[in-house]
């Protein structure tokens, strides 16, 4: 095909096709910006292989090259998601914090778990099932076979011998 012949085809083509192509590289990138740029790849692709066309169903033709510049564009998306260390440790902070914060709250919880275990019964388990183990007032109080507003004051006392505890500690500090 000589250069007038191809670009005459290449602007049919385009007439032709330039709304399915789109629809095509939208459906399969979910985002208008990029299809738009896929569909000018596509048929830029389509001109510069007009040779190698032999012929026969070009809408099938021009499809496939549009859906295999989708893939290739999902492919090179997909590495450049490839995380860092430095993304990785930002995520893990933003989840529970910095390996620092997490072994701190888990020292905490192993103190509150101590100190909840040397208050006097009932309130060393209330305190527990509580504080320690974050369940709600009304399970503990079925799991106990208990009123629930017994329940609660309970929890009010183990809450005020446990501040007794941790507020004599923060003044000698």
């Amino acid at each position: 095909m000589d250069k007038i012949n191809s670009e005459e085809y290449l602007s049919e083509l385009i007439d032709k096709y330039q709304n399915l192509i789109f629809s095509i590289c939208y459906k399969l990138t979910k985002d208008y910006f990029i299809s738009e740029d896929l569909t000018q790849e596509t048929f830029l692709s389509a001109f510069q292989h007009l040779e190698s066309f032999e012929g026969g169903n070009e809408k099938a033709w021009i499809c496939r090259i549009a859906t295999n510049k989708c893939l290739d564009y999902q492919k090179q998306a997909g590495r450049r998601m490839v995380p860092s260390e430095e993304v990785e440790l930002e995520q893990d902070t933003a989840k529970g914090g910095t390996p620092e914060t997490k072994y701190l709250e888990k020292e905490i919880r192993t103190r509150l778990l101590y100190e909840c275990k040397q208050l006097k019964p009932p309130y060393d388990e209330i305190a527990r099932l509580y504080f320690y183990e974050e369940r709600k007032p009304d399970e503990i109080a079925m799991a106990k076979k208990k009123n629930v507003k017994t329940i609660q004051t309970q929890i009010y006392r183990a809450r005020g011998m446990l501040r007794k505890i941790f507020g004599e500690e923060r003044d000698r500090i």
